[in-house]
């Protein structure tokens, strides 16, 4: 697969520049995947609820660049204590001074005020730059978007389940936050040709980034790769671009029949 410059934008108001897919750590991808990856441009790095050691070494071998890439962590601590513990712990592990996103997970509902407390004396100490959430609730994602503190969200879209098009798109504040997506695939869901209609072609997970892609309110497009096959299947995606209105089609078809909500 011939190199190609890969499309960067500006992650919301963050003022962070990104490729337009990330990569999470939970799957098992080589670390040499990884920073393969990086020098295609994705830059999108998301240390998130499983941590594999493949993906510390990869994050550690990129030190010296660290400039060059945006450092997501997790926590779903729902005790200020625990946070900046559970905070202190990845960095260290890492051995990183910083992280770019602090990302406070799994948040159904607005986030408590000494969860802001704790992660502003994150950012206040210079552990942290910005602030995000992760939520499945996607009517949380505008009504906490105007939140000046708040500045990136991760939330689910694919094609079996778009309501953001719905709920969270048409909006966000013209000072939009970050927006990144998550579980594209549906979980795997949308690979499966048992759950494809007959006549269909199966989507290829690069066709279900792709599909993501084409909404321009999506910054960036989390990727789970397993293993550097996938790794090279998500940036096909990259390579490929945005799908075209057949394509869409297609996918909507699909997305359709697996919800269960096929006309």
């Amino acid at each position: 697969m011939p190199s190609m410059p890969l499309e960067e934008r500006t992650l919301g108001r963050t003022g962070l520049r990104v490729a337009r897919l990330g990569i999470a750590a939970s799957y098992g991808v080589p670390a040499a995947a990884v920073e393969r990856a990086f020098e295609r441009g994705v830059n999108y790095l998301y240390w998130g609820s499983l941590r594999r050691a493949a993906f510390a070494q990869a994050l550690r071998n990129l030190a010296p660049r660290r400039g060059r890439f945006v450092l997501v962590v997790e926590s779903y601590s729902r005790f200020p204590s625990l946070l900046r513990l559970s905070l202190e712990r990845a960095l260290r592990h890492l051995r990183m001074d910083h992280a770019d996103i602090l990302l406070l997970g799994l948040w159904n509902k607005p986030v408590s005020g000494r969860i802001l407390d704790a992660s502003r004396a994150l950012r206040d100490r210079g552990l942290v730059r910005f602030l995000g959430v992760s939520t499945h609730h996607r009517p949380l994602v505008p009504q906490l978007a105007a939140q000046p503190d708040l500045d990136v969200f991760h939330f689910r879209y694919n094609a079996a389940h778009p309501g953001a098009e719905a709920d969270i798109f048409p909006h966000l504040p013209a000072a939009r936050p970050g927006m990144v997506s998550f579980t594209a695939t549906s979980w795997g869901q949308l690979l499966k040709p048992s759950r494809i209609p007959r006549g269909e072609r199966v989507p290829t997970a690069s066709d279900c980034y792709r599909f993501v892609l084409a909404r321009p309110e999506v910054d960036v497009c989390l990727t789970g790769p397993a293993n550097a096959a996938q790794m090279d299947e998500a940036l096909l995606a990259l390579q490929l671009g945005p799908m075209n209105p057949e394509e869409l089609a297609w996918m909507r078809r699909v997305g359709a029949a697996v919800s269960g909500k096929a006309k």
